[in-house]
């Protein structure tokens, strides 16, 4: 659902935002949705661990695992035998 939203901003930044808007093809108002996005992304992002961790958090989500002592067990029997 789009939504009106005023912002109060310099004549200048506005017009120069509308020239560069107007210069990619698109409109001002898809820009300021696209920042907006990407700002809440960030802040999404931000409450990940660091490093590994943080890109590899939710991989596994929703797959389902075999309970671990029988695949170790089904692997020993595999490899032993």
């Amino acid at each position: 659902m789009n939504t009106k939203l005023t912002l109060k901003l310099d004549e200048d930044v506005i017009e120069k935002a509308k020239a560069y808007a107007e210069r990619r093809g698109t409109s001002l108002s898809r820009i300021v949705e696209g920042y907006f996005a990407g700002l809440t992304q960030e802040e999404q992002a931000e409450r990940r661990p660091p490093g590994v961790v943080g890109e590899l958090a939710g991989l596994l989500a929703g797959l389902q695992i075999e309970d671990e002592k029988e695949g170790y067990a089904e692997y020993l029997t595999k490899k032993y035998s």
